[in-house]
């Protein structure tokens, strides 16, 4: 099918309405289709078989990430996670708040959420690729362990990676905030936390404000700036501002405001 727009005059195939309406490129725009409908690609050229396989491979890590989001999700009302609950309603965001950007407990232990992702046939390896996962003398276990977590997605929604912050003191990684290693699909320095919920307003606006962290991300848009974005442990780069400078369509980035904590 095609369509037309009397409007402005643009038009084309259902790939370039989507590319149009979620301001990706074609690539992006057949990728995010056959994911929503479950096909899988086969790319023709110079990569053959290989590309191939590494598309059938990015749609089985995104799977993944989506599994552990909900797992991630029904961990939070449980005793365990009264730390994590306790650490978000001291800065005043509600249940409601809460579920509204996805916010999550990886429990303690040493593999529930391995144990969680071989229940729903997914192998070691995906878990390990996807950096849901650690290699250890005794077996994988889960990198993200007795942290609260925050969903690190894309323009479109997919879930790339994660962000965690410390709750025990005798949490084995002294690190107050951990992300998702690089993997296939997520890379710290091509990431904006809250790019999924922005993007509408950032489009609307021409305008983008980046904050530093996930919570600032939240009290933000709480506050009406629904335009906030925050990078995710790194500064913000010329990768970051690709983009920003797709969605609000400016090479200057006059539209772009920086922020320190909150």
């Amino acid at each position: 099918g095609s369509w037309h727009c009397f409007g402005c005059g643009r038009g084309g195939d259902v790939f370039r309405f989507v590319q149009e309406q979620e301001n990706i490129d074609f690539r992006e725009a057949v990728e995010l289709l056959a994911d929503k409908y479950h096909i899988e690609l086969h790319y023709e050229n110079a990569g053959g078989a290989n590309d191939s396989h590494r598309g059938t491979k990015r749609a089985r890590l995104l799977e993944a990430n989506e599994e552990a989001q909900k797992f991630f999700v029904s961990q939070i009302l449980t005793e365990e996670a009264l730390p994590a609950r306790k650490l978000l309603a001291g800065r005043n965001f509600s249940q409601q708040d809460c579920a509204r950007f996805g916010c999550g407990y990886a429990p303690q232990g040493w593999d529930n959420l391995v144990r969680h992702l071989a229940d729903k046939g997914f192998t070691q390896q995906e878990m390990l690729d996807a950096g849901l996962a650690r290699q250890g003398a005794r077996g994988i276990y889960d990198y993200f362990r007795g942290r609260a977590t925050w969903p690190i997605r894309d323009s479109t929604g997919r879930t790339l990676g994660f962000g965690a912050r410390k709750l025990y003191d005798d949490d084995s990684i002294a690190a107050k905030y951990i992300n998702t290693p690089d993997t296939q699909l997520y890379h710290k320095n091509q990431v904006l936390y809250g790019i999924d919920l922005a993007k509408p307003q950032i489009v609307k606006k021409r305008q983008v404000v980046i904050v530093e962290g996930y919570t600032d991300v939240m009290a933000m848009h709480l506050a009406g700036v629904d335009t906030a974005v925050a990078t995710c442990g790194t500064a913000f780069g010329e990768e970051h501002a690709k983009i920003v400078r797709r969605l609000i369509s400016d090479d200057s980035l006059g539209g772009v405001q920086l922020t320190g904590p909150l």
